[in-house]
């Protein structure tokens, strides 16, 4: 039976921060006939920053960025791209008007890197997925008897302390023990690499799953813009879609359960940090996530970033330093504690994506992200790469 695929239509006040008159937010939007450019958006307008600098990446390497963005608009010095409403609606436009401007996702030189298993709840179902081996049918009595060997012991132990090495020891005599253990609990954090530089989408994009994929979900995440000097200059959200079939099958099947077409969205915006907005605040968001499915199925969901257990800078630290150098910077997903194990399909079966989709994203100081789901092989390919970047900013004589 066909039904009908929801809307992406959101109102467009809540694409934007709730204190969005108060906010620097950097994009990157499309312009018909140039190419990509970064912009700054607020409320009323978007103005393109090409010529303060053509990449988002070099534009955040700048010293006193904010000053210097405060008083280009003070001067009226900076080309207006187009209304915010307008950009907006054109972003979430199906089918997407290709004559008129739309946003990408608000990065493009920098790598795009992701920690795992660094909430609890999230750390207990990746150990579910190990010892289900992948099998969704299994799944529930694993986490069943997983519970009742750990139960929420592990919420005050901090990462790499002397405790997590005695729960460590306890476990492993337990046959408890797992790889996702180590990283959840270990004083080294998992990072790896999600996606490749400019292949994440942005708002109203379709993000895509592996099509041999049976078992997965979205994971609703903030993530982090750091310099290639390792200082973190705002704040995104992400949704950093999760294979959990293939990852649970072998973690050796991280990089094709992570890194294939559409694999994961960024934004709407990056917005800057200043002396409204900081990592203080990242520190305590609450992200709010729905899926809404095209047979009527609701999923509500959240992620409390006062819940993680590495600090978002102590993973930065970890990403990037004398070991692991980013001369374009990189932006950082800090990882979820969603991890919803509502049925769909049926009993035990937990859940799993549908193609159509519409998954919702949201924070209140960062605006909300809203994609649709459909297959890798599907969604639109990535050919836009860094040659190509290169030779249209050479055309449009930015370099």
């Amino acid at each position: 039976m066909t039904h009908p695929l929801p809307p992406l239509d959101t109102p467009l006040q809540h694409l934007l921060p709730a204190d969005a008159e108060q906010a620097l937010l950097i994009g990157r939007a499309w312009l018909p006939d140039l190419g990509p450019s970064p912009v700054l958006v607020r409320p009323d307008a978007a103005w393109d920053l090409a010529r303060l600098a053509p990449t988002v990446s070099e534009l955040l390497e700048r010293d006193g960025l904010v000053a210097e963005l405060r008083a280009a608009l003070a001067a009226g010095t900076l080309p207006k791209l187009a209304d915010t409403p307008a950009l907006l609606a054109h972003s979430l436009a199906e089918p997407r008007d290709r004559s008129r401007a739309w946003l990408l996702a608000p990065c493009d030189l920098q790598a795009v890197k992701a920690s795992g298993v660094t909430f609890v709840a999230s750390l207990l179902e990746r150990v579910i997925e190990e010892q289900a081996r992948g099998d969704a049918a299994r799944a529930q009595s694993v986490r069943a008897a997983l519970h009742g060997v750990l139960g929420d012991s592990l919420a005050d132990v901090v990462p790499g302390s002397e405790k997590a090495a005695r729960v460590k020891e306890v476990l492993l005599a337990q046959g408890a023990w797992s790889q996702y253990l180590e990283v959840g609990i270990g004083p080294d954090a998992e990072i790896f690499t999600k996606a490749q530089p400019m292949s994440a989408v942005g708002l109203g994009a379709e993000v895509g799953l592996h099509p041999g994929s049976s078992w997965n979900n979205p994971e609703p995440e903030v993530v982090l813009a750091v310099t290639s000097r390792g200082e973190t200059v705002g704040a995104s959200l992400g949704n950093d879609v999760n294979l959990r079939d293939f990852e649970g099958r072998s973690a050796l099947l991280l990089g094709k359960a992570k890194d294939n077409n559409a694999s994961c969205a960024i934004g709407p915006f990056i917005r800057l940090f200043d002396e409204r907005f900081g990592i203080a605040d990242v520190r305590r968001a609450e992200l709010a996530m729905s899926v809404d499915g095209p047979e009527g199925f609701h999923l509500d969901g959240h992620s409390s970033l006062a819940k993680i257990s590495r600090d978002p800078l102590a993973i930065v630290a970890q990403a990037i330093g004398p070991n692991h150098q980013y001369p374009d910077g990189l932006m950082l997903f800090l990882g979820t504690m969603f991890a919803p194990v509502q049925d769909r399909f049926g009993p035990g079966q937990g859940f799993t994506h549908a193609l159509g989709d519409v998954v919702r994203v949201a924070t209140p100081r960062l605006g909300t992200l809203v994609n649709r789901v459909t297959t890798s092989d599907r969604a639109e390919p990535w050919r836009f790469g860094t040659a190509a970047l290169m030779r249209n900013l050479a055309r449009r004589g930015l370099l």
